[in-house]
């Protein structure tokens, strides 16, 4: 790995730049500087065919004046000149923006908690060498499972980031983090039929993954997936698995509890805190300090300390997200959900860690409380579900049927159709098997009279 940028270079270069535009005339600054270096192997066709190291440096300044805000960025940080020009950018984007009424200010400084579990000197000094020992276990995993697998994409990737911020009300903080992920997408053949392609994988802030696990899970559903049966057309019960919540969520439910969005008159939760708007089986928080979480961070990125937000409690909605800006609209306090994408953006709302809390039931167990359903995996279409209603027409890619408490078959092409609050109220089990999924933490759930329409 090339050298990385120490702790003390990028929270100079942050106050530095939040000194000089304050310098230049701007009556508030906020600099984030960000460091990330990656290196990845993939797979294609069952071969490792690549090999890619991506390194990416930046600085991006906010800077406000007469409640105007301009933002620019550069990735040239070891040239004064640059990060002048880059000040100057700004102050002349946000000479150029109209006055935001709304505008109160940057956040101010407040002690961070220390991220647990997020940083592994393993993963850092990871070469493409063992990367490609990796990936090779991972086929050779899914190879034994049975002759008529065929791995068609994938890979392992290694990644260190690091992020420093400043602004002119006090605030200073330096985070550094490692991510390690492993997958794998196969599909299986006989005969003249080939099945959908499946996909399993793993991730992880730590050197824990288990790319054998992943090979085999990923082999194993697509021989599950070459005995297929038709379903028929009818309202029943569902099995979600995080793959399938991750993709539902992504673009409803998470949408509705940003508070910018309820600000905007675009969540059908505006005026219904306190009130039971899923099952009382559903507990969900945003957990920006869980123990090596994917988006665990010390901060967010506005410099706001990371934290724990009950947003679902027992089905009774509790508490919307903020960054900054929307809860000073409210007179409220950011619950640090300022996301951003590196120096390139401005901050946004974002869940972190989005955990539905787990229940008692094994996944064995869950399969057996259902007598008559389908178990879901992966969709495809969520993304045109409707934010603001909860509407959702999506096909599972594919499903597998459950009867009497056992699977029997797969099914292609099957299309689920409802309203994603409805289905929040209808979650009649949450299993215990617990994972992370990108944003989301979340066990599978069993929900009833969710319509199904066969194929």
């Amino acid at each position: 790995m090339v050298a990385v940028l120490e702790k003390n270079t990028m929270l100079s270069l942050a106050e530095n730049a939040v000194n000089e535009a304050l310098k230049k005339g701007a009556s508030e600054a906020e600099a984030y500087v960000y460091e990330g270096q990656a290196t990845s192997i993939g797979i294609e066709l069952g071969q490792i065919s690549k090999s890619n190291r991506i390194i990416d440096r930046g600085l991006g300044i906010r800077v406000v004046t007469n409640k105007t805000v301009g933002f620019a960025y550069t990735n040239i940080l070891d040239d004064a000149n640059a990060i002048e020009s880059v000040i100057l950018r700004a102050l002349s984007a946000a000479k150029a923006s109209k006055p935001d009424q709304d505008w109160n200010g940057l956040p101010q400084k407040k002690p961070y908690a220390s991220p647990e579990k997020t940083f592994d000197d393993k993963v850092v000094d990871l070469g493409s060498e063992e990367l490609v020992n990796v990936a090779s276990i991972m086929l050779d995993a899914a190879g034994q499972v049975d002759k008529r697998v065929f791995p068609i994409e994938g890979g392992i990737g290694n990644a260190y980031i690091s992020n420093a911020i400043a602004n002119s009300n006090g605030i200073t903080g330096f985070d550094k983090g490692t991510v390690i992920e492993c997958s794998l997408a196969t599909l299986a053949k006989e005969g003249t039929a080939v099945t959908p392609v499946c996909f399993e994988f793993n991730a992880s802030r730590n050197y824990n993954v288990d790319p054998v696990w992943v090979g085999k899970e990923a082999a194993k559903l697509a021989v599950s997936a070459l005995k297929t049966n038709s379903v028929e057309t009818k309202s029943t019960t569902l099995i979600l698995t995080q793959f399938a919540l991750q993709d539902l969520f992504a673009y409803t439910l998470v949408n509705a509890v940003k508070a910018d969005n309820v600000q905007r008159n675009q969540s059908p939760f505006k005026g219904k805190i306190g009130e039971k708007v899923a099952s009382e089986n559903l507990t969900i928080y945003d957990e920006g300090l869980f123990p090596g979480g994917l988006r665990t961070w010390a901060f967010d990125g506005e410099g706001v300390p990371h934290q724990k937000t009950v947003v679902i409690e027992k089905g009774v909605l509790r508490n919307f997200l903020y960054d900054s800006y929307s809860a000073k609209k409210e007179a409220k306090e950011s619950t640090g959900n300022a996301s951003r994408a590196g120096y390139l953006s401005t901050p946004s709302i974002d869940t972190t860690n989005f955990h539905v809390m787990p229940g008692n039931k094994t996944s064995d167990q869950l399969l057996s409380e259902v007598d008559d359903g389908l178990i879901i995996y992966y969709l495809q279409g969520a993304h045109s579900s409707n934010p603001v209603s909860g509407e959702f027409s999506v096909v599972a890619t594919p499903a597998w049927k459950i009867k009497k408490g056992e699977i029997v078959h797969c099914s292609r092409g099957v299309m689920l159709a409802g309203n994603i609050f409805e289905v929040l109220k209808n979650v009649s089990l949450v299993g215990s098997n617990e994972r992370q999924m990108g944003q989301l933490i979340s066990p599978w759930i069993q929900v009833e009279n969710v319509r199904v329409i066969g194929k």
